[in-house]
């Protein structure tokens, strides 16, 4: 069995009812054939589930585990049989419901079921297994004790690629039901208030000359009625027709809901259809037609540690992906070269599937629409980034520390088209509730809220172009003080099965003896740990740092470029083709210079 078959789906709301369902008969025929080539399972091979049943077995496990997803890890109350008994955290996502016919005297369990919570929905999906993994599976779900051995959960799953499959399924559905989607449309904007930037492409944010729009939700939008009992309504046509057109018989084919929408609405015109000698993907299930263009952004993510410290050096990376939107008539094909950077400080990640790569050169024909077109990654670039410099904090007494920021900020980039647009510098205060600050920042403005203070040195719609900032900010931050009740310290076993404060999703059941999750996960993490001294008083067992965010636009920071001009398309068309890029802050952190920091040794080269 290859690919990726579905035998079931099920939609239950937050009260365990069944809202929807759908089984796909043809994949449980090959079920039924496969069984029957297994002697124990011949005999009385495992059928699927009525509404009821599983609705039943579904609220059964959660009373079991504690919650819908579970706890993933083993804890006191755990028994062989059960979820948590495999102490993997995947359990919470690949579950196993035990289904009871009393009238046949049979249990039987169904695995692997895969569990999406999204909005007020619970959706469950049954990819189809071979009998030998589930055999396989069941030695591993009452064995008595957990890891050692060479075979695990994780090894199995290895040999599943339909998990991946099925939780693509569940994703989309719950798109459907939520009306949300995760990419967003990319659609040209009016003329932009600012003619520096106007007129490129932003996917993520419309702020530089493109308009970020949703997708347009289907003609059917899921229903927000309640229902009587007390969820919301499902549009089970809506359903209906997704399914079966994008997973027909059990297959799934194509997930895109912009394609399936727009295959329904305008259907197949003899006009549309590629001449016979061209073969048309299946990604382009009907083709464009209208102006053609091309619109490119690169967006880099760029992630630092600045330690300040002779010992430590600083390190960085980048995180890089292209956007692509092609408006093109026909099938063409594109080439796009990369350049800007070595190919061996670079490395792709991935790229779409109807691209192939090349010696830095991209050849792809376009499905329709804003996608993803490639991913890259680079460690080795010249240290030269937009913001640098030091963050020092020393407590002077114990609810009273002085703190001290010295910034440079876009030196080397103040040349040419890059603009920032905003830059902020946030100093968080976890464990303690802050009272006042004194202080006045070089240049900016100061928020301070009960758990952080921020400095917005570069305020949203105010950004810059043209100049380096040279930003100080020295003060003091006093703190509530510290009940001794309260001091942070490592978990108390005490607490474990009594925290209330979770959603509800996550809330524990004390009454029967079950953990919460994170107590009883910060528990083994902490297992032996000691409380902190006076040295150490803002984050227990922690590290205190200040993180900056900001956003650049009209370069990118390895060199990675796009030249319009370098774009190839075959057949040959006359198609503008406009490049936009951008670089926001990742976790970019400033490490407390007077305090402790993580760091690993790096190889010298």
């Amino acid at each position: 069995m290859s690919g990726c078959s579905i035998r079931a789906i099920w939609i239950l709301t937050l009260q365990d009812s069944v809202a929807f369902s759908r089984r796909f008969p043809v994949v449980e025929k090959k079920w039924r054939v496969a069984c029957e080539r297994d002697a124990e399972f011949a005999a009385s091979p495992p059928t699927l589930p009525t509404d009821f049943e599983l609705a039943a077995a579904f609220s059964d496990r959660k009373r079991r585990e504690g919650s819908a997803n579970g706890y993933g890890i083993r804890t006191a109350s755990s028994i062989p049989g059960s979820d948590s008994w495999l102490d993997d955290p995947i359990t919470r996502y690949i579950i196993t419901l035990h289904i009871t016919r009393e009238e046949e005297s049979k249990e039987f369990i169904i695995w692997p079921m895969i569990l999406h919570t999204r909005g007020n929905f619970h959706i469950l999906i049954l990819p189809l297994v071979e009998p030998k993994h589930i055999r396989a599976f069941e030695k591993l779900y009452r064995r008595n004790n957990c890891g050692g051995e060479n075979e695990d959960l994780s090894s199995l799953l290895l040999e599943l690629p339909c998990i991946t499959g099925a939780f693509m399924v569940a994703h989309t559905i719950g798109d459907i039901l939520t009306g949300e989607t995760q990419e967003p449309e990319v659609t040209s904007a009016a003329a932009s208030a600012s003619s520096a930037v106007s007129g490129l492409l932003d996917t993520l944010t419309g702020s530089i000359g493109m308009a970020v729009a949703p997708r347009p939700k289907p003609v059917s939008e899921v229903t927000s009625a309640a229902t009587s009992a007390g969820g919301l309504a499902v549009d089970k046509d809506l359903l209906r027709a997704f399914i079966n057109s994008s997973m027909p018989y059990g297959t799934p084919l194509d997930l895109n809901q912009s394609n399936i929408s727009l295959i329904r609405n305008t259907g197949f015109g003899s006009t549309e259809s590629p001449p016979p000698a061209i073969r048309q993907p299946a990604w382009k299930p009907f083709l464009y037609k209208g102006k053609q263009r091309i619109l490119f952004l690169t967006h880099e993510t760029l992630n630092a540690s600045l330690y300040d410290r002779e010992e430590i050096p600083d390190y960085f990376s980048i995180s890089g992906q292209v956007n692509c939107r092609a408006e093109l008539e026909g099938l063409p094909d594109i080439q796009l070269p990369l350049t800007g950077f070595k190919p061996a400080k670079a490395e792709i990640v991935s790229y779409h599937h109807c691209a192939q790569y090349l010696d830095q050169v991209l050849v792809f024909q376009p499905p329709l629409g804003s996608f993803l077109l490639v991913r890259y990654r680079v460690e080795e670039f010249s240290s030269l980034v937009p913001v640098k410099g030091f963050y020092q904090l020393s407590m002077v007494s114990e609810n009273e520390g002085a703190f001290l920021f010295r910034l440079k900020i876009m030196e080397g980039y103040n040349k040419g088209p890059y603009f920032m647009d905003f830059c902020t510098v946030l100093m968080p205060f976890g464990t303690r509730r802050v009272v006042s600050y004194d202080g006045t920042p070089s240049v900016g403005t100061v928020v301070m809220s009960e758990k952080s203070i921020e400095w917005k040195i570069v305020a949203s719609g105010r950004g810059i172009c043209g100049k380096i900032i040279d930003a100080t900010f020295s003060g003091t931050v006093r703190f509530h003080p510290i009940n001794l009740g309260q001091r942070v310290g490592p978990v108390s076993l005490s607490r474990i099965g009594r925290d209330e404060e979770d959603s509800d999703e996550e809330r524990e059941f004390g009454n029967n003896g079950s953990v919460n999750l994170e107590d009883a996960l910060m528990q083994k993490i902490n297992k032996g740990l000691e409380p902190i001294d006076l040295g150490e008083p803002l984050c227990w067992q922690a590290y205190n740092y200040a993180k900056v965010s900001f956003k650049i636009t009209g370069g990118t920071i390895s060199g990675m470029t796009i030249d319009p001009k370098s774009v190839s398309i075959y057949p040959a068309v006359k198609a503008p083709v406009e490049y936009s890029m951008q670089v926001t802050a990742g976790d970019y952190i400033l490490w407390n210079t007077l305090g402790r920091c993580p760091s690993a040794a790096v190889p010298k080269h």
